[in-house]
This record gives C-alpha cells, structure tokens and sequence, in this order.
C-alpha cells in the first residue's frame, strides 16, 4: 500500500520530469524525485502501471546495469521492508516480553518486600514475645521465693505454739500440784486442831509447851502458805501470760492460714503463667517457623528474580544477534549488487 500523500499522478508527474532529462525513471529515481518519499514497492507498481497505460516502457537507451541496478534496488527494498517486518515482530514479542519480565520483576519485587515486611514484623513480635516470656520468669521466681518464705515463716510459728501449748501444759500442772500441796495441809491442820482440842485437858502442860512449837510451826506453815500463795499468783500471772501469748500465736496462725490461701492463689496464677509460658514457646517456635518460611520463600523470590534478568539479557542478546544478522544480509545484498554492476561493466567494455 503506498503511503500517506503518494499518488500514481505524482508518480507520473516525476517519471516524465525524469524522462524530460534524459534519465531513466527508475525507482530509486523516481523516489529522489519525489523527495525521498513514498515505498519502493509502491513507486515500482505505479511505474508498471503507467508503462503498461503507455503500450510499454520507453526505451532512452536502458543498459543491463541500470536494469540490474534496478532490479538490486527493488529486491533490496522488498528484503528491507520483509526484514523491518520481521524486526517489528522480534522488536514487538521483545517489548512484550520486557513488559512481561518487568511485571514479572516488579511483583517479585513487591512479593519480596511484603515477605521482608512481614519478616520484621514477625522478628519483632519474637522479641516482644521473648522480653514477655523473661519478665513472667522473673515474676514466678519472685513468687516462688515468697511461698517458700512464708511457708518455713510458718512452721516455725507452729513449732512456737507447740512449744507454748507445753509450757502452758507444765504451768497447769505446777498449779494444780500446788493447790493440792494447799489443801492437804489445810486439811492436816485441821485434823491436828481436832486432836489438840481433844488432848486439851489432859495435856494442858503439855499443850503450852507445844503450843509455843506449833505457833512456830504455824508461822513457818504460814510463811509455806505465803509463798504457796505467792507461787499460785505468780503461776495465775504466768497462765495468763501464756493464754495472752496463745491467743497471740492462734491470730498468727490465722494469719498465715489467709496467706497460705493467697499462695494457693499465687500457686495456681504461677501454674497459669507457666501454661502461658509453654504456649508462649510455641507461638515462638511457630513464629521461628514461618519466619524460616519467608526466608526461604525470599530466597525462592530472589533466585527468580535472578532468572528473569538471565533471560531479559538473553533474550537482548539474541536481538541484538538477529539486528547484525539483518545488517550483514543488507550488505551483503549491497555488496551482491555492487558486484553485479560492475561485472556487466567489465564486459561490456571490450565490446
């Protein structure tokens, strides 16, 4: 098809301008005529045409180099445009596929910089996780620490009261022992009165002179009674010292019997932290493993990345190969041309 502006009549127009001159119309000739305008092919259909409208070509003394020569220029323009053909076609599945790889090279791009994302993101919850996973550590190490304080604070407030229940036991017992000791020797007195007053008559002598003994028996009995009674307030006082300090030791054991359920509290918080620490440890492990997973999915992204560029640059290569192949076969054609120009030439000078 001839191109925008070319028309047989201008054709016509610079073939007679050409033929005015004395110059045969060829097509290379034609087409300087027209200002290096139009195709070659399309030039060589009008001229056909307008030569068979004139009965056939016009002879001005066409030579077997011209005709050559024509006949190179338009085999040489039908090569040229077969081989602009096939280059846009290379050129056209090569941009295609330039397009393809820098998609391609982009979403591995973007694909890779997601996985990196995510990667940090997952290598920071780990570092969240592991800063977690040691305070709860600490927290139930603290907490161990203080059961086990309170729990030996608490056997030895139970061995004091135990201590205490024996004293107060061997209190009770010094009491009761006195207050028997007490009673026998009132009731002795009294059974030694009776026969005093009995023998009174007839021991009256005698009674003076035992009186005088047993007043002094009686102020040393008295004296007995004193302390007796002495020891009685002293083991009231000491009784009641012991049940203050009872009283006192049953309020502690009160008080530790609440902090023994606190730390059956704290027990069971520190179980249910190390639950949480053994599910932490594995959300951690599950992290690790997918972290691994984007690595390697990364990597995979970056092989084929590496790919994609190994073929971009074979696939240059190969049109760059094909540009140099269409360029020594255009000037071998050039040459071929040449060649046969100046071989008619040579031959025809002898003549």
């Amino acid at each position: 098809m001839a191109r925008s502006g070319i028309y047989k009549i201008d054709v016509k127009r610079a073939r007679d301008v050409l033929l005015a001159q004395h110059v045969r119309p060829s097509v290379d000739a034609v087409r300087i005529a027209l200002g290096n305008t139009g195709s070659k092919t399309t030039i060589h259909k009008y001229l056909k045409e307008l030569e068979d409208e004139d009965g056939g070509p016009k002879e001005i003394g066409v030579t077997i180099s011209e005709a050559l020569q024509d006949l190179v220029g338009r085999l040489s323009s039908q090569l040229q445009e077969e081989a602009n053909v096939q280059i846009n076609i290379v050129r056209a599945e090569q941009e295609a596929m330039e397009r393809r790889h820098a998609e391609s090279l982009a979403a591995a791009r973007q694909e890779a910089d997601q996985w990196q994302t995510r990667a940090q993101c997952a290598e920071q919850a780990l570092a969240d996780e592991q800063s977690t996973h040691s305070q709860t550590r600490e927290a139930l190490q603290q907490e161990t620490v203080l059961r086990h304080t309170a729990e030996q604070h608490a056997s030895d407030l139970k061995e004091r009261l135990a201590d205490n229940d024996q004293h107060l036991q061997s209190l009770e017992d010094k009491h009761r022992h006195a207050r028997e000791s007490l009673e026998h020797y009132r009731q002795s007195t009294k059974e030694q009165r009776e026969q005093e007053q009995r023998r009174h008559e007839h021991q009256i002598h005698q009674l003076q002179a035992e009186l005088r003994l047993a007043q002094q028996a009686v102020v040393v009995k008295q004296e007995e009674v004193t302390r007796l009674n002495q020891d009685g307030v002293r083991l009231v006082s000491d009784l009641s010292h012991t049940q203050k300090a009872l009283y006192d030791a049953q309020s502690q054991i009160r008080q530790l019997e609440q902090k023994v359920e606190t730390l059956q509290g704290v027990e069971q918080r520190a179980t249910l932290l190390a639950t949480q620490i053994q599910d932490k440890d594995h959300h951690i492990r599950s992290v690790t493993e997918r972290l691994a997973a984007a690595t390697a999915h990364a990597d995979t992204l970056t092989a084929r990345h590496r790919t994609l560029e190994l073929e971009l640059v074979t696939t240059q290569t190969k049109l760059d190969t094909q540009r140099l192949i269409t360029d020594e076969l255009r000037q071998y054609v050039m040459q071929a041309a040449q060649t046969s120009l100046s071989g008619p030439n040579t031959q025809a000078l002898p003549e």
